[in-house]
């Protein structure tokens, strides 16, 4: 299995994250934290977390990326982000976790 976090562990590497941005926002982005990818893990087996297109998410997340604001999230697919404005996830749908 292709981790994006074993991708970024060069010193080369680690400037392709930096300019990585939120295709919506513009902001930058950066890897889940272990609690957060948890979180959505715990909402996605609930049943309660959906995209921007309204699809929801059914299988749990290895990795993800979040907006440097901490408002939105996207998956990580075999290594690959899937920066795609319809795959977003507002994290607001975690509520209180």
């Amino acid at each position: 299995m292709l981790y994006f976090k074993d991708l970024l562990a060069g010193k080369k590497d680690k400037k392709l994250l930096s300019i990585l941005c939120c295709p919506v926002s513009h902001k930058g982005l950066s890897l889940a934290r272990t609690e957060l990818l948890a979180s959505i893990n715990v909402a996605i087996g609930a049943g309660e977390l959906s995209n921007r297109d309204g699809i929801v998410l059914e299988n749990s997340l290895k990795e993800a990326l979040v907006t440097d604001d901490g408002k939105t999230m996207y998956p990580v697919d075999d290594g690959i982000p899937v920066l795609l404005e319809g795959e977003a996830v507002a994290l607001d749908q975690l509520g209180s976790r």
